[in-house]
């Protein structure tokens, strides 16, 4: 868990790498394009760390109620039987959609869910939670994207969410860039 918090805490401090820049190019340390070229090498960086941190890798384990893999923080286990939230992350690139499955429990593990076989053993936990909803028993966060992907809800969610995730990652990724090139060019 510690190891997971110190990268994601990397992951942030490249974004704002352009920002420490800018304030070090001000002072004449560093040349005044400084801040764009750390810019471009923090979009670079960003976008392919923070959605792998999490995400499962080969090798991994099943059992009838945890997934357990590896993954670029180390070896992480879910319980599938005291999930809390269930979300639909995905990314874009070369023309395609790449899609993970965040699945947190209850002891704050996250994995990130991309294989055709993780996938049915999480399909197989939420139904079981659906069912045993009727009994009182409080069922896991799922976003209705993360329903539809697992075929568990209508598509139409799938494809508004692909649609919104497009838009969030170019007006976002957009902003950034403007906000660097405004500093750099200061």
């Amino acid at each position: 868990m510690a190891r997971a918090r110190m990268s994601s805490g990397l992951a942030v401090t490249v974004l704002l790498l352009p920002f420490g820049g800018y304030g070090l190019a001000r002072a004449g340390v560093v040349p005044e394009g400084a801040p764009i070229a750390l810019g471009l090498l923090s979009v670079i960086a960003s976008s392919v760390l923070l959605p792998a941190l999490c995400e499962e890798r080969a090798p991994f384990r099943h059992s009838s109620s945890h997934l357990t893999a590896h993954t670029l923080t180390g070896e992480r286990s879910v319980d599938l039987d005291r999930i809390t939230t269930v979300r639909l992350l995905t990314t874009f690139s070369y023309g395609s959609a790449y899609r993970t499955l965040s699945v947190r429990d209850a002891h704050g593990v996250r994995l990130g869910i991309t294989t055709e076989r993780s996938r049915r053993k999480l399909r197989r936990a939420i139904e079981k939670a659906d069912a045993n909803a009727a009994r009182g028993v409080p069922r896991p966060r799922v976003s209705h994207a993360a329903r539809a992907h697992l075929g568990l809800a209508p598509r139409r969610a799938l494809v508004v969410h692909t649609i919104l995730s497009f838009l969030l990652l170019t007006v976002s990724g957009s902003l950034y860039m403007v906000a660097v090139l405004r500093l750099g060019g200061q």
